[in-house]
């Protein structure tokens, strides 16, 4: 193959706390090994060889824990780690994957670091990489699969047929549930612009938002996988799940009775089961009961007109909720936001209104 054409991928820097992976971190590690890329190339081919293996990224914390084996610090080709993978020792690669640095060496992480692994090849993989916060990759002859250890993350690497039909299972779950979190969201805005305050429906917003959100996540990981063939269904997601954070987030600013950022973080703490419990979604909001929401703040209502935040908050502060913020003359407004924006305020309410 043209060098030129092989998309080669890049390992981040391990941060100063080894001990757990960022969500952009294990992203990189994805792309490092998604298809098109030199490595996975080569762990597909060593696979093929039902040969097992093993593959550290160098960092300055993996010379210290290598013993025995040869300095090989060759280019990196497909065809040479293949070639390598049949000696019985660890294969060591430079940080950016660009070069076979040693072979046939003998890992020697601390025997005390916690493992769950079994086999001796797997155990000293998920050592390493906790002890060296570096990517190590395990490959399994006996159970012909590949699997990715990087910091606290085992991640079992599937084949990409296999990932483009989970993907495509994501998606089609994704398109259903926006179907609904709409619905739901035309139901929330009849009511709000009634005044008539519904918790039961903004938790059933909620709990269609935070579904998707939830799955976007999955699926995100899997489009990384699939390195260039999985554009068109990046395109796609976004296309699905724009405004659904965005809404969701001015769901929760609206009901909460706690900081935003608190229960957004208990919110995304929920599991797909928990998310189901509408008693869950109440107590992220720091609500008792359906009883306690009496009025509606109307950020999620108002952020739809051309007013600031700084405009919104003052609106919401003086005229204390929903209900008087669009229903109050336009007297009122000027007073807050000055004739001229007033005017057009008052014609984006009226208008919103028509359309709900």
């Amino acid at each position: 193959m043209d060098e030129k054409k092989e998309v080669q991928g890049t390992i981040l820097p391990p941060a100063p706390d080894n001990t757990k992976a960022s969500e952009d971190e294990f992203f990189s590690v994805l792309k490092t090994v998604a298809p098109g890329t030199h490595l996975r190339s080569a762990l597909d081919g060593a696979l093929k060889t039902g040969k097992g293996a093993l593959i550290v990224v160098e960092n300055e914390k993996v010379l210290p824990i290598l013993d025995g084996g040869f300095r090989v610090n060759c280019r990196f080709t497909p065809q040479r780690l293949i070639e390598l993978t049949k000696m019985d020792g660890a294969i060591i690669i430079a940080k950016d994957t660009k070069k076979i640095n040693y072979a046939n060496v003998l890992l020697t992480p601390d025997s005390k670091i916690k493992t769950l692994e079994t086999g001796t090849r797997h155990k000293a993989a998920e050592r390493t990489a906790k002890q060296t916060g570096t990517l190590v990759i395990a490959i399994s002859e006996r159970k012909n699969e590949i699997t990715l250890f990087y910091k606290n993350i085992r991640y079992p690497l599937k084949s990409t047929d296999e990932i483009r039909r989970k993907a495509n299972e994501h998606i089609q779950l994704i398109e259903k549930q926006r179907e609904l979190f709409d619905r739901h969201i035309e139901r929330l805005n009849r009511l709000e612009l009634r005044n008539y305050p519904s918790l039961n429906q903004a938790i059933q917003v909620l709990q269609k938002g935070r579904f998707i959100q939830k799955i976007s996540y999955d699926l995100r990981k899997h489009i990384i996988e699939l390195g260039n063939e999985g554009t068109l269904l990046k395109t796609r997601l976004k296309e699905i799940t724009s405004g659904v954070e965005k809404e969701t987030n001015l769901v929760i600013k609206d009901y909460t009775n706690v900081d935003v950022k608190k229960s957004k973080i208990l919110l995304d703490s929920l599991s797909y089961d928990e998310i189901l419990d509408p008693d869950n979604i109440m107590k992220a909001l720091a609500l008792e009961n359906p009883i306690v929401v009496s009025y509606i703040k109307g950020w999620r209502i108002l952020s739809k007109s051309s007013l600031s935040e700084a405009e919104i908050a003052t609106l919401i502060r003086e005229m204390g909720s929903l209900g008087n913020a669009i229903h109050s003359n336009i007297k009122s407004y000027s007073i807050l936001l000055g004739e001229e924006k007033a005017q057009v305020f008052k014609e984006e309410i009226e208008r919103i209104k028509l359309n709900a």
